[in-house]
């Protein structure tokens, strides 16, 4: 029984200095950096963004709608990094 009591008195001084390391970390405040100042990029004007939503805003019909249809044609080929292709131009 020599070596339980060490022991014990071991654990109790442990999980006191585990819960004040946890209360103090608790009750930190947390400073948040200040946010940097940003650039404002202005992107220039897309006009098959345009379209597209000109497209968007025909719902069903634009299904049928040669325009939208050459429109989707366009941006299928810009997503897939295919050159454009000249049909119908």
């Amino acid at each position: 029984m020599d070596g339980a009591l060490p022991a014990r008195l071991g654990a109790v001084i442990f999980v006191a200095i585990a819960g004040t390391a946890a209360v103090l970390e608790m009750s930190r405040e947390e400073n948040a950096p200040e946010p940097s100042p940003s650039r404002t990029v202005k992107a220039a004007r897309d006009p098959l963004r345009d379209e597209q939503r000109q497209c968007q805003k025909l719902g069903e019909a634009a299904a049928q709608d040669a325009a939208c249809l050459k429109v989707w044609a366009q941006t299928r080929d810009r997503f897939l990094g295919r050159p454009a292709s000249n049909e119908g131009r």
